[in-house]
């Protein structure tokens, strides 16, 4: 029978909840883009969200400023392996974007200004789990990070969470975006590491 010292724990555990296979920790912001920063001045900005019908419901930058806010605050995840830690953020759900709209869709491919495309089953824009996010760390979102407003999808890798948006459109099938159509995985768990075609 093996002897154990009274108050012996065993190793030591960190306090920090794990981190998805292959990321590190950074405490910067790094700026990663598949092209130029567009300049999108808020009073020609407009969020457009269209269906497979070619509804088409649209907010300016003040309508958008007027609906219910939230703050919610995240870790990121980038595919090139870096992960941020309580990111923080201020938007409108996409719940709240989406509420009432009728659509038969089960997809959705994000539009930015600039030309960015990315595809997401519509399902993750749903239940709390994706915004137009307009704020970052108490200012206004910095455009070099997708302001004036991106799409944050953080359970995702970040690539999916569209820098500069201007809408969604609802499809019936999947339309892959940009980083997609170049080999990159449909969905991007990265808890699942599913980085490119075939993870």
């Amino acid at each position: 029978m093996g002897i154990v010292s009274p108050g012996f724990q065993g190793r030591p555990r960190s306090a920090e909840p794990a981190l998805p296979p292959g990321q590190y920790l950074t405490e910067d912001f790094p700026v990663l883009s598949a092209g130029p920063t567009p300049k999108v001045p808020l009073e020609t900005w407009e969020f457009v969200i269209s269906t497979e019908t070619d509804a088409e419901f649209r907010w300016s930058w003040d309508e958008l400023m007027a609906l219910p806010q939230e703050t919610p605050t995240m870790d990121i995840h980038c595919v090139t392996r870096w992960s941020k830690r309580d990111t923080d953020w201020q938007g409108v759900s996409l719940d709240v974007l989406l509420d009432g709209i009728d659509t038969a869709a089960h997809y959705a491919q994000a539009h930015s200004y600039g030309g960015y495309t990315t595809n997401l089953p519509l399902a993750d824009l749903r239940g709390g789990r994706a915004w137009v996010a307009h704020t970052y760390d108490g200012g206004p979102l910095p455009a070099e990070h997708g302001g004036p407003a991106r799409l944050l999808v953080p359970h995702l890798y970040f690539w999916k969470s569209a820098k500069w948006v201007r809408g969604i459109r609802l499809t019936t099938t999947d339309q892959p975006g940009f980083w997609e159509t170049a080999g990159y995985h449909d969905y991007g768990d990265p808890w699942r590491e599913q980085r490119y075609q075939g993870d």
